[in-house]
């Protein structure tokens, strides 16, 4: 009787391999950025994700410190907002950031680790309810792809901590030299006035 049950047991496991081996693999679907989430908030044109600017990169090549903390270290350094967004990949609901409309001069820096990653002449109103910027620092933000939410995006990352940013979108028409979106948390961002640091 158990010799009965395994045959039949191997026999539908083999099937199911070969069915599987005979169906062909889903290729990734590649959605335009502004699928569901984006486009409820920035009611825009849509274009894919398709180049990375100089300043950002898939890896860092500068030679920046890098931060390493663990979780508890991270939840005793930031509040919990802030650890749900930073450390936890979150994003704050639109409108509601201390920088989305912030016009004066200054650094954008990581509001976990104090990197400079934005000056305010690369920041610019999208109008999407979070601080935009169509250039980053050099080698202050490394760029990642992110298939949370069943779409592919690109994240931006602090280059030092790792901490999430946002995310950014190339292509939609806005007029920056770059064509660039950056998408950013404010919650990730502490701003010091005066002259930008580069």
């Amino acid at each position: 009787m158990a010799s009965l049950f395994i045959r039949r047991a191997s026999r539908s496991i083999l099937g199911q391999q070969a069915l599987l081996t005979r169906t062909p693999a889903a290729a990734p679907v590649r959605l335009h950025h502004r699928t569901l989430f984006t486009r409820f908030f920035c009611n825009q044109k849509t274009n894919p994700t398709t180049s990375h600017s100089s300043s950002t990169a898939n890896t860092n090549t500068n030679t920046m410190t890098t931060v390493n903390k663990s979780d508890e270290e991270w939840q005793a350094l930031l509040t919990p907002s802030q650890f749900k967004v930073i450390r936890g990949k979150g994003t704050e609901p639109a409108g509601t950031g201390e920088y989305n409309k912030h016009k004066a001069v200054g650094t954008y820096a990581c509001a976990a680790c104090g990197t400079p990653l934005y000056t305010s002449s690369h920041k610019f109103d999208s109008g999407c309810g979070w601080p935009a910027f169509f250039d980053a620092i050099p080698g202050a933000v490394v760029r990642q792809d992110d298939f949370a939410h069943g779409m592919v995006r690109t994240e931006i990352t602090c280059a030092a901590c790792g901490g999430h940013l946002g995310h950014v979108f190339k292509g939609e028409g806005f007029p920056t030299p770059t064509d660039e979106r950056h998408c950013v948390n404010s919650i990730s961002l502490k701003f010091a006035s005066g002259e930008a640091k580069q």
